[in-house]
């Protein structure tokens, strides 16, 4: 991280994590449901010095403001607040957007709005969809609806290990940067995990909604990434993904579950392609100019990696 920001939205205080803030392009990246905006390091060296990228952590999370009232902050429409919040902050009409997990949902119900969709310029989520399978959604509930509590700094590291296995980080730094960036410590010295425990709320007070309406709306170009081995994102589903939306991108991370980390070459890479496309792909049933012709072109490249 380079540079933060901090900005109040609705009298919470959100940090937003900034690296290369001088470059000349921005994307903006949200984290998971118990993540915050420190897991796009990595991403931001392999985008490299001309993209400034801007992690916001979500309320509750990271270095941001807790919410004194979850029923109410804790929820999809909040984190569009402070979206726009963040992008108002920064003066960014429209803007690139990578999100995994949630940060990928909170992408699509932006890109789908009515009213913020414009600000969209294009968006690529990472191990998310419109459909999510019920296994590993109940699992993902359970686990963060209960308090996690270690009496050593190692135990809570063991269990970084075992519950992000789905990351697919395969050094022992990458491992130790996760714990010291995840970790916080509490007044009997024992040790838990840097989100407020309350942010799992938001499975009982969100409101439900067709979320494949949303993704039929979305007119910015596509990109999905799913993880080889997602218990949350099916093969079948990124294939209907892709028939209601023919200029999905789509790759497949290997050796990864829920999610992949987006920290090296073999995910970056087409992911910084896709950013750098200096158009966006035609609306679904329209025909290709002269100037987007290149789309369909590297979109059948991204396809065969």
């Amino acid at each position: 991280m380079d540079d933060l920001a901090l900005i109040t939205v609705r009298q919470l205080e959100v940090a937003v994590r900034i690296w290369h803030p001088e470059a000349p392009r921005t994307v903006v990246a949200w984290h998971g449901l118990a993540r915050h905006g420190g897991d796009f390091d990595a991403l931001a060296r392999e985008l490299g010095p001309t993209w400034r990228l801007l992690a916001p952590d979500a309320p509750g999370r990271g270095l941001s403001s807790w919410s004194l009232f979850p029923a109410q902050d804790y929820l999809y429409s909040h984190y569009m607040d402070v979206a726009i919040g963040v992008l108002d902050h920064f003066e960014l009409e429209r803007v690139a957007w990578v999100g995994t997990s949630m940060g990928g949902l909170l992408g699509m119900l932006l890109a789908a709005s009515d009213t913020h969709a414009p600000r969209i310029e294009r968006l690529v989520i990472n191990d998310v969809g419109p459909e999510l399978e019920r296994d590993g959604l109940r699992d993902l509930s359970r686990y963060f609806s209960v308090p996690h509590r270690f009496a050593t700094f190692t135990a809570l590291a063991d269990e970084l290990r075992e519950h992000y296995a789905g990351f697919g980080i395969d050094s022992e730094a990458a491992w130790r940067r996760l714990a010291l960036e995840s970790a916080r410590r509490l007044p009997d010295g024992s040790w838990t995990f840097h989100y407020d425990p309350r942010i799992a709320e938001q499975f009982v007070h969100d409101t439900p909604r067709d979320l494949w309406a949303d993704w039929g709306k979305i007119r910015c170009p596509l990109m999905v990434i799913r993880g080889e081995q997602s218990p949350l994102l099916s093969r079948a589903v990124v294939e209907r993904m892709k028939r209601e939306q023919p200029d999905l991108s789509s790759i497949e991370a290997k050796g990864c579950g829920h999610a992949p980390m987006l920290d090296r070459p073999a995910q970056v890479t087409p992911l910084k392609a896709f950013l750098e496309l200096s158009h966006g792909a035609p609306r679904h049933g329209q025909e290709p100019t002269g100037w987007q012709r290149p789309w369909a072109w590297l979109r059948r490249a991204l396809l065969q990696r």
